[in-house]
């Protein structure tokens, strides 16, 4: 495991511990955040802890073309229940996935530091967020951040049921007409499994990377 100055550098991934671990240290600087997507890895840490960077082995994700559609799912597309939107409450989403109760964790890993760092992203135009509206009112969604032909989802939130899968899979279904090719999940649920997810080897995620980010952003 490596500590991480201030120069916007990280070590091979083949370096990280056998959990996916590879550094602590840095900072979530937007320069520093787009080198860790576009190299497979990502910031995740307790509200106490200092800023934990992972890259596990192997890597949880979704081929827009194998996304899983329940039938219940599409009875609730075409009864229109919700209302689909994107990037219309980005920092609404990201601070309701912040009061999201966790099963095994005590707080909160979306830290004021890390809102402030995503909202930052979404400004200059890397993170987005998709999401499920009820009677004018936010029901459910994500965000993540978008690198050329690849979306890495970092979290997602209900307050009603199926509307945070419901943002999901219109997101999936937008994405796909992008021409984005990869959606990285990072680590299993079996949520996200019922819908197509699955998993890859990291020199597999690594590669793909590789050939779906363009060098210049």
């Amino acid at each position: 495991m490596f500590l991480l100055s201030e120069k916007n550098y990280f070590p091979p991934v083949e370096l990280a511990d056998a959990d996916g671990l590879l550094a602590m240290g840095g900072d979530l600087s937007t320069e520093r955040l787009l080198l860790a997507y576009r190299s497979g890895i990502f910031p995740w840490f307790n509200e106490a802890d200092p800023i934990c960077w992972w890259s596990p082995d192997p890597r949880f994700v979704l081929f827009p073309e194998n996304l899983k559609i329940s039938k219940s799912m599409e009875q609730i597309f075409r009864r229109k229940q919700f209302e689909f939107k994107i990037n219309t409450a980005f920092d609404q989403v990201i601070t309701n996935c912040g009061l999201v109760h966790r099963e095994g964790q005590d707080g909160t890993w979306i830290t004021e530091e890390m809102k402030s760092a995503y909202i930052n992203l979404h400004k200059a135009g890397y993170a987005h967020s998709a999401e499920a509206w009820l009677n004018d009112e936010l029901a459910g969604g994500l965000y993540g951040i978008r690198l050329g032909n690849v979306f890495f989802g970092e979290s997602m939130f209900s307050h009603v049921s199926n509307a945070s899968k419901f943002a999901f899979v219109g997101y999936v279904q937008q994405l796909q007409k992008e021409n984005v090719q990869l959606v990285d999940c990072q680590l299993h649920t079996n949520h996200l499994e019922s819908l197509g997810a699955h998993m890859i080897p990291r020199s597999d995620f690594k590669l793909l990377l590789e050939k779906l980010i363009p060098a210049v952003l």
